[in-house]
C-alpha cells in the first residue's frame, strides 16, 4: 500500500496541467473572452493579435504580448485590449490577446 502512495505521489508531482488565464474556468472546457485595458484613444479599424499556448503545463511557446500584437498590425495609438482564453481539458491551453487602435 505504501508503494502505491509513493507511486501515485510521485506522478502527480510530474504530471502537469496546462491552463490559462480566465476571470472563470471549466474544468473539461473554457473559451472566455475578457477585457484587459482600455485607453482614451479613440477605436480605430486595426487590430493586431499575438498567441501563446500549453501543452499539458509541460511545454508552453508563443508572445501574446501587447506590444507584439501592437507591432504586427502597425498600431501605434492602442484604444483597447481584450484576450480569448481557451483550455481543453488542461491537456491543451492557449492565450490570445487582441490589440485594437490605429
Amino acid at each position: 500500500m505504501k508503494k502505491l502512495i509513493i507511486i501515485l505521489a510521485v506522478a502527480a508531482t510530474f504530471t502537469g496541467c496546462a491552463f490559462s488565464a480566465s476571470p472563470v474556468l471549466g474544468s473539461i472546457y473554457t473559451d472566455v473572452k475578457a477585457p484587459v485595458v482600455a485607453t482614451a484613444n479613440p477605436a480605430g479599424n486595426k487590430v493586431g493579435t499575438g498567441e501563446a499556448t500549453s501543452i499539458l503545463g509541460i511545454v508552453a511557446t508563443g508572445d501574446a504580448s501587447i506590444n507584439t500584437a501592437a507591432k504586427k498590425a502597425g498600431i501605434t495609438r492602442i484604444s483597447h485590449v481584450d484576450y480569448q482564453a481557451t483550455n481543453i481539458l488542461g491537456i491543451f491551453a492557449k492565450y490570445t490577446v487582441y490589440v485594437y487602435g490605429e
